[in-house]
């Protein structure tokens, strides 16, 4: 088989009023490539996973807002000036690729293996370089939070590293694109025929 003949993967980007992430498909690689998740107590080969979802933000408003009934002051200034930044990572079962709020992307294995070492690359290494994740951070049984690479701010936000990731794995998308459905524009419109 001819590497133009190998078999895409398929990858799918999650959007929502103020957020994007990346969801991959929880294949034996990607469990290999995000072991210390599963090592930090949150097992990726969970029975019913079918997908792993990475998410890169603010950590005031992603560890402080799980919900807009939650939302306060602090974060909001956080997310406005600078905040560190976090990784939330969250294994998921069947995604409908039919929803409005997701986008089914397939990329070749070598653009695969790109995107999968920049997530990985964004996880801020702890001792001996493993990632640690972020004591009593979580929404839920599903999910964790690990301390990241980067500052965040309005500017370089959630929606302009989950296109950053994109452009790694060989994508085109818009140049800045700092809400959910600017992203989701500029996929849509570089992926038409």
């Amino acid at each position: 088989m001819s590497r133009s003949e190998a078999p895409r993967r398929r990858i799918l980007v999650l959007a929502n009023a103020i957020h994007t992430g990346i969801a991959v498909p929880a294949d034996p690689d990607v469990l290999e490539a995000f072991a210390f998740v599963s090592g930090e107590g949150l097992p990726l080969d969970y029975p019913g996973v079918s997908w792993i979802v990475f998410g890169w933000g603010g950590r005031s408003f992603y560890l402080e807002t799980p919900t807009w009934a939650d939302l306060k002051p602090g974060p909001v200034i956080d997310v406005l000036t600078w905040d560190r930044s976090v990784m939330h990572v969250r294994r998921s079962g069947d995604i409908p690729v039919s929803l409005s709020n997701v986008r089914a992307v397939d990329l070749a294995p070598p653009d695969f293996g790109r995107l999968l070492s920049g997530i990985r690359s964004s996880f801020q290494p702890g001792n001996a370089g493993i990632p640690r994740r972020i004591a009593g951070a979580a929404y839920g049984d599903h999910d964790l939070f690990f301390p990241a690479n980067g500052g965040f701010n309005a500017l370089a936000g959630c929606n302009t590293w989950t296109a950053h990731m994109l452009r790694i794995a060989g994508l085109t998308t818009g140049t800045w694109t700092p809400l959910p459905f600017s992203l989701v524009w500029s996929l849509d419109l570089h992926a038409a025929p």
